[in-house]
């Protein structure tokens, strides 16, 4: 079973809709996201839980991965299957 996949994430950010595809081809089917551009007490969550003020911001499972360049190189180093099937 896979973990729960989260992302913040804005509807018009590239690295978003990048990050999306990218877990897609990944065999993710489901992806919790949270608009921070609909909701500002989100972006208030976000910059409290990562310390990052950038989208997208992605957990899987409890684990914070980070954004779209910290989520491929997480898969370029191997690490990326083994949490998706955890």
């Amino acid at each position: 079973m896979m973990p729960k996949i989260l992302m913040y994430c804005t509807a018009s950010c590239p690295y978003c809709i990048r990050a999306e595809q990218f877990l897609r081809r990944k065999g993710v089917t489901h992806i919790d996201k949270i608009r921070v551009d609909d909701d500002p007490t989100k972006w208030d969550e976000l910059m409290d839980l990562t310390h990052r003020d950038t989208v997208p911001q992605i957990f899987i499972g409890e684990r914070h991965v980070g954004g779209y360049d910290d989520l491929v190189d997480l898969d370029f180093e191997g690490g990326l299957d083994p949490l998706l099937s955890s």
